[in-house]
């Protein structure tokens, strides 16, 4: 009766956590299928009588679509590969170290607002003859991931049995190849999560790009905002452009979402 009264329990609440953002999103699919007459009916009609495409249509004729969208990709995948390169040595480092200010410090640029990084950084791309360029909005999203990544790999780092790197010293190896080749596939699970989550947040950012990209330069969330017109707002295609920018990370959390609670799962036990 316990367990039955527990898993009731959390049903309920996965119900409860998970109804709110499964209603928006069928809301955005509703609108984004929907005439803009239907869109604009009182009161709101959430089942059309008539699906149309022609807001989907409206998206990929009025705006470069796979530009910008090949432009979130470089710039997300890009940021995440550097923030790993430098944020996985890091986290090894500051868990060895036990460094907990070094990491508090690092994670202050994640909790400062981006506002506070624009102006002095786009007087800097400025001068450097940058703006309007992918470099420097890959450069600003590493404001993203890499705290991201310093945090969740250094508290994996520090779940590792210690005794395996021991083995390694004992036998000659440097703390280059301790990292290498026993804490790095050790810490794999860990680092996974972390860089899905980096490329997600930087995936969805708005102010980097709308500040400091060029019209040829642009990401996706961007692209929702030039949807929005000074005459009116058009529902249906701005749902539609919602919905494609939300697509592509939404499928990637479904298919590789076994890694993600494998890894959160992994450390979890080594934690214990």
């Amino acid at each position: 009766m316990k367990k039955l009264l527990d898993r009731i329990g959390l049903t309920f609440l996965v119900l409860v956590l998970v109804t709110p953002a499964a209603s928006v999103f069928l809301w955005m699919l509703s609108l984004s299928m929907k005439t803009e007459t239907d869109n604009l009916a009182y009161p709101p009609v959430f089942i059309p009588s008539s699906t149309t495409l022609a807001n989907f249509r409206a998206v990929f004729e009025g705006t470069p679509f796979f530009s910008y969208f090949l432009n979130s990709v470089t710039v997300s995948g890009l940021a995440t590969l550097l923030a790993l390169a430098i944020g996985v040595p890091a986290a090894y480092g500051i868990a060895r170290l036990k460094a907990r200010k070094l990491l508090l410090l690092i994670l202050i640029a994640r909790m400062t607002p981006a506002i506070s990084f624009l102006i002095p950084l786009f007087t800097l791309f400025q001068a450097l003859g940058l703006t309007g360029t992918l470099t420097p909005i890959i450069i600003t999203h590493m404001v993203i991931t890499l705290p991201i990544i310093v945090y969740i790999v250094s508290g994996y780092f520090e779940t590792l049995p210690g005794e395996l790197e021991e083995a390694a010293l004992m036998d000659g190896c440097s703390t280059w190849q301790r990292f290498r080749y026993v804490a790095m596939p050790l810490a794999r699970p860990g680092i996974t999560v972390a860089a899905i989550l980096a490329f997600i947040f930087s995936w969805n950012n708005f102010v980097f790009g709308a500040v400091l990209a060029g019209r040829a330069t642009r990401t996706l969330p961007v692209a929702i905002y030039n949807v929005l017109t000074f005459e009116q707002i058009a529902w249906g295609p701005l749902a539609a452009a919602a919905l494609l920018v939300t697509a592509p990370v939404l499928l990637l959390t479904l298919v590789i979402q076994k890694e993600i609670v494998g890894g959160l799962t992994a450390g979890g036990v080594k934690g214990g």
